[in-house]
């Protein structure tokens, strides 16, 4: 049994699972997973079992539970310094909590247009103008990123500061959208998604999505 468990929803769906689940690999801790299929009726109650907000996903480490995305890459980071999960600079560190937070609390018309969805494919779909407003800021956000900091470390895997961190895993869900709804992207922003697609954590979390054994029963996910 891992010291760590991290408690998820379906991997197909859950775009906050994702980010905890990526930060945790990230972090390169060993941890269980318990996977809790997302709007079924014992859906809610299920979850409160791990976490006092009825969300996931929940980092439980030691008899504590840490139940918010941004809270998990925080504990992780103290925990696990040397993954740096947030850049070393403390310019850079600033600016990625920044676009880190603001991925947290935003981008409401891109959440509800553009729902999670990775073994689907819907071209066009759900492009509203509000949406291409959100999608203009991030891919905005991320060619800033590239520009100023991903350079700047002794390693460039093509991630926002350099290495894959925090504010990658942020963005991941984003990324998956981008494919899913055929968003067609500059050269830079598309280069940006091909190097967070190709990670190998994301690779298995795909490949795991692809062939989930639990499937939501809603017509509207998969028309």
């Amino acid at each position: 049994m891992a010291e760590f468990t991290l408690v998820i929803g379906n991997k197909n769906y859950s775009s906050w699972s994702l980010r905890g689940w990526l930060m945790a690999k990230a972090a390169g801790i060993e941890f269980d997973e318990i996977m809790i299929p997302l709007d079924l009726p014992d859906t809610a109650t299920s979850i409160k079992k791990h976490s006092p907000a009825g969300k996931v996903p929940v980092l439980v480490h030691k008899g504590l539970a840490i139940w918010e995305s941004l809270a998990i890459a925080e504990y992780l980071n103290d925990l696990k310094p040397e993954a740096i999960l947030w850049p070393s600079s403390q310019s850079a560190r600033a600016h990625a909590r920044s676009i880190s937070a603001e991925m947290h609390a935003g981008f409401a018309e891109l959440r509800q247009n553009m729902p999670m969805n990775i073994r689907s494919s819907y071209p066009g779909k759900g492009m509203t103008p509000a949406v291409r407003a959100d999608i203009e800021r991030i891919t905005g956000l991320w060619r800033d990123c590239r520009k100023r900091f991903g350079g700047a470390f002794p390693k460039d895997d093509g991630f926002l500061f350099g290495t894959f961190g925090t504010a990658d895993a942020m963005f991941a869900p984003v990324v998956t959208r981008l494919r899913t709804y055929g968003v067609q992207l500059d050269s830079d922003a598309e280069a940006y998604c091909t190097a967070v697609m190709g990670y190998a954590p994301m690779k298995e979390w795909v490949d795991a999505a692809r062939n989930e054994p639990w499937l939501i029963a809603s017509a509207e996910m998969d028309k």
